[in-house]
């Protein structure tokens, strides 16, 4: 599918062309661009909350996807890209300029909660700074590391000294009077309960928590400059594997797959569609009950039967991709174009042990929600705790099944088409409970809608012509897509949008590649479920996130 530029945008019925949307922004607008995805406007570095709040305000755009980077010979610039939750395929990208000398830009915080992380991310890696921040210090890295490793002038030779500051109480002045005390307790980094390297500053008011702190950062790798280093059309492929490390290999595949693609404006065949929405979904269901064992470990410590039997099930699942793409984890097996080979021989048999794992699948379902749903402690441990909201939700950028378990109706696969999930008969799952409890129960609904859409890519694969059967696209061995060319696209990952920015540079290599991960504006909610809370609910609402460190930090 060739991608276009949209013509119009709708803002509740009102439609604007792009020339309106300028005309609203008057003033604010000093200039044009041209993404592929998107119209974009520029404007100055001291008119972001302005220009941000009337486009969320007046025009519809409630979704602040991301906030890319990067850093030019003759300035740096920061880009806004925004969305509707109602409709992400309405989308505008906001450029903002900085002075190569004093790179400083108004700070989009008071307008959409979750640029702080992103632009803080923007001046540990790049160095711009942004003003109005509420707490403009390093996210990834330490706070006494010399220089940003994404900028032109970095000197990577630089020998580094991270030291160990001592850990002060950060709400000390609010809480010590005669009422009230707090105690600071570190959680993490190495505790099972963070689901990786992650390390959760936590201050207690009495047995209530008063303050929680994601720090993030110990698994960073450098994943954006090494797909910066590797070519479009083989080298970077096997890096996005690598990013949800352990359940979403051909969802992450598949983001950068449809950004590169659109860019080069590749069309799949439509049979490697439906191989990759059947595979793509079975990465879903490893996900999903990866993420429902571990919850369940970590609210009442259910090792032996639920933990076990979910390993089993998505074991089953893994056997079948295995069966796919010959590999256990790290699959590699999307291309530009396509897929890198056809079902496996005998076709028969892997359609046979595809049905068997469907058949069997609604009697597992059944049975955790006798071991987990109905179970009085898990109800107890989950419901009404961790309570997000969706408009809170929305304001940080939330999305899959922590915003669909906040009633936020919002999934890529049907609003933002792509592959051949329009062609398939399911369903958008969403719940209202806004608690741990909610989040689980869209995980282990979505685990029977992605089964009816296997289910479905299989009849259509077994009756496929088999002179019809294409794989691949004709694609040029290089890639060079025209010089400042930019494009932001996004799949529906395990865990939510997962999106990819590229601008390209005339070069068989990205100028600049941004990894926009679902996790990493999920993590930053944390703080909004957890204050007020207790420290087992504190728990119980990181395990109902199912972040990945490995994406998180990238």
């Amino acid at each position: 599918m060739s991608l276009e530029r949209p013509d119009t945008v709708d803002d509740g019925g009102v439609e604007r062309t792009p020339d309106e949307l300028e005309a609203l922004l008057g003033d604010l607008v000093v200039d044009r661009d041209d993404h592929l995805n998107a119209p974009a406007f520029v404007i100055r570095p001291d008119t972001v909350q302005e220009t941000l709040r009337t486009l969320k305000e007046q025009a519809g755009y409630d979704h602040l996807s991301v906030v890319s980077a990067q850093e030019y010979e003759n300035r740096y610039e920061s880009i806004y890209h925004l969305k509707k939750y109602d409709d992400p395929t309405q989308e505008v990208s906001i450029v903002v300029p900085a002075d190569k000398d004093n790179p400083v830009s108004e700070s989009a915080e008071p307008v959409f909660r979750t640029a702080d992380w992103h632009e803080r991310e923007a001046y540990d890696l790049i160095g711009i700074e942004y003003d109005d921040h509420p707490d403009m210090r390093r996210i990834l890295l330490p706070e006494t590391w010399q220089g940003h490793p994404l900028s032109m002038d970095y000197d990577k030779d630089r020998p580094q000294i991270a030291t160990l500051p001592e850990h002060a109480n950060p709400l000390e002045d609010h809480h010590k009077d005669a009422e009230s005390d707090t105690m600071f307790l570190n959680i993490g980094p190495h505790h099972p309960a963070t689901h990786g390297v992650l390390h959760l500053k936590t201050v207690l008011d009495g047995e209530q928590v008063a303050d929680v702190e994601p720090d993030i950062g110990y698994l960073h790798r450098s994943e954006e400059q090494m797909a910066q280093s590797g070519t479009y059309r083989h080298q970077i492929m096997p890096y996005p594997d690598r990013w949800d490390y352990i359940s979403a290999g051909l969802l992450n595949e598949w983001a950068y797959a449809r950004a590169a693609e659109d860019l080069a404006d590749i069309e799949v065949p439509e049979y490697a569609q439906v191989i990759r929405t059947m595979g793509a979904e079975m990465c879903r269901i490893a996900a999903h009950m990866l993420a429902l064992a571990t919850f369940a470990l970590d609210i009442n410590g259910d090792f032996t039967a639920t933990f076990m039997y979910a390993i089993n099930d998505r074991e089953r699942v893994q056997n079948l991709l295995e069966d796919l793409t010959g590999q256990r984890l790290m699959f590699n097996y999307f291309r530009l174009g396509g897929v890198v080979w056809d079902l496996p021989e005998p076709r028969e048999e892997f359609f046979s042990k595809t049905r068997d794992f469907l058949d069997q699948l609604p009697e597992s379902v059944e049975e955790y929600h006798n071991l987990i749903t109905s179970n009085e402690v898990f109800q107890m441990r989950t419901i009404d705790t961790g309570i997000l909201p969706p408009e809170v939700a929305k304001n940080y950028g939330a999305t899959g099944p922590v915003a669909r378990g906040s009633g936020v109706d919002y999934d890529l696969r049907r609003d933002d088409p792509y592959g051949y999930y329009d062609e398939l008969d399911w369903d958008v799952v969403t719940e209202d409970g806004c608690d741990n409890f909610s989040r689980l129960l869209v995980r282990m609904r979505e685990v029977e809608e992605s089964a009816k859409i296997i289910e479905q890519c299989v009849d259509l694969l077994e009756d496929w012509p088999e002179d019809e059967r294409n794989i691949q696209a004709n694609v040029p061995r290089t890639l060079r897509p025209d010089d400042d060319t930019e494009i932001y696209r996004a799949v529906e990952g395990a865990k939510g949008e997962l999106g990819i920015y590229i601008r390209a540079d005339g070069t068989d290599k990205p100028a600049r590649f941004k990894i926009r991960s679902p996790c990493f504006s999920n993590l930053q909610t944390l703080p909004e479920m957890a204050n007020g809370e207790y420290i087992p609910d504190v728990i119980a609402a990181l395990g109902s996130l199912d972040v990945v460190l490995g994406e998180v930090d990238r």
